[in-house]
């Protein structure tokens, strides 16, 4: 397999701790980045789900993160994911109407490879 494109992505949950919507929205935000023509084009793919995603998401608390939400937001391809430690954690506003169990901001970074025969 060869790598086709690297995008990095980051995501982040303002209220309610929610782990794995901020590595959704990091893998979101790395996919918005390309636009993957030339695998059509350039290398010929025929079928859209034939090319490897690799997805690595770096959180503070990577055991609260639903990996399979988080691959759900890939639309093609044969994907993996690996949760590692990282991201960044801050204190906002605690506002529990918000979901909040405490005041913190919850910061995700992803990196999304795609690969090709």
């Amino acid at each position: 397999m060869k790598r086709f494109v690297i995008e990095f992505g980051t995501g982040i949950d303002f209220h309610g701790q929610n782990f794995t919507g901020a590595a959704q929205k990091a893998v979101k935000d790395a996919i918005s980045h390309s636009c993957l023509c030339g695998l059509t084009e350039i290398v010929g793919l025929k079928d859209l789900n034939d090319m490897i995603v690799e997805v690595t998401v770096a959180v503070p608390e990577p055991e609260k993160v639903n990996q399979g939400k988080v691959l759900e937001v890939i639309p093609f391809g044969r994907k993996t994911i690996k949760v590692i430690n990282g991201g960044m954690q801050v204190s906002g506003l605690f506002i529990p109407a918000l979901g909040d169990s405490d005041d913190s901001i919850v910061v995700a970074n992803a990196c999304i490879e795609v690969k090709v025969n």
